[in-house]
């Protein structure tokens, strides 16, 4: 697969580099090139960042790093059977315990909720550092309310990192599955509350918790664009009446109608671009 002239493989973090030194030089570099444009491509291409992966594992199976990688972009793709070896793999060549909770969510992708408990109550959760135990219970929800069990669901997110103030990376998606959790099990207020607390404290917007509070709210987004559009042909007609009034004729005034739509349709379309 090609990869793109920006791409050095020096951005890669500095332990996989060091893990990648095992490997002949040109091979290393490739290796790294193609791991890079795994995470660039992870989130907005998930298919994409599948292929650099396939690429990678092709290239340096033995190496620990690639095999994350290619776990987590199976992971990306559904393809949990195939990111749980992968997972495993990584795992029996570091002795790291870092990929157990996500390696408990492929169980749960797999349908074997009961499994991914299984593995929240085992000791290898206690070596994970906050954040992993964190992911750890929201995965166990998770499986509780895949097996249609939303209370335990609720009582499994109650934790001292919950009722916190203080904001931490995971605060904002912890918030977010407590208040989905208490929506699904009917207590609407409780979940507006946490809803908006979830809102508070994601800053970089990785949940739609602001979507899910106007929705509670009853607000309703409109297209401007869409607006616009529905509008036109009123103006026209509207526009159309006056010009002829004053002895102008039609044509010309809905030349301009029609000129100052492009524009706005054109202004609209670059403020849609990301």
């Amino acid at each position: 697969m090609p990869i793109p002239e920006d791409v050095t493989g020096d951005e890669i973090d500095k332990d996989v580099r060091q893990e990648l030194q095992s490997l002949p030089k040109g091979l290393a570099e490739d290796v790294a090139k193609n791991l890079v444009m795994v995470a660039r491509l992870i989130d907005e291409d998930p298919e994409g960042a599948y292929g650099y992966s396939k690429v990678a594992l092709r290239l340096a199976s033995r190496v620990a790093a690639v095999r994350e990688a290619a776990g987590f972009a199976a992971y990306a793709n559904q393809k949990y059977s195939e990111a749980l070896a992968e997972f495993r793999a990584a795992r029996r060549m570091t002795g790291n315990v870092e990929l157990w909770p996500v390696m408990a969510d492929c169980e749960r992708g797999l349908g074997r909720p009961e499994k991914a408990l299984d593995m929240a109550g085992a000791p290898e959760v206690h070596k994970l550092d906050k954040a992993g135990q964190v992911e750890m219970r929201l995965v166990a929800a998770g499986a509780r309310r895949d097996m249609g069990q939303l209370d335990a669901a609720i009582v499994t997110l109650q934790s001292p990192e919950l009722a916190s103030a203080s904001v931490q990376p995971w605060t904002a998606r912890l918030r977010y599955a407590y208040a989905d959790a208490l929506l699904a099990a009917g207590r609407e207020d409780e979940a507006r509350e946490w809803f908006a607390k979830a809102v508070e404290s994601d800053k970089d917007g990785s949940t739609d918790a602001s979507d899910r509070l106007a929705e509670m709210d009853g607000v309703e987004f409109v297209d401007a664009f869409d607006e616009d559009e529905d509008e036109a042909p009123a103006e026209r007609e509207s526009e159309a009446e006056g010009e002829a009034a004053s002895g102008n004729g039609t044509e010309g005034a809905e030349k301009v109608v029609d000129g100052d739509v492009d524009g706005e349709v054109d202004g609209d379309e670059d403020d849609l671009k990301d």
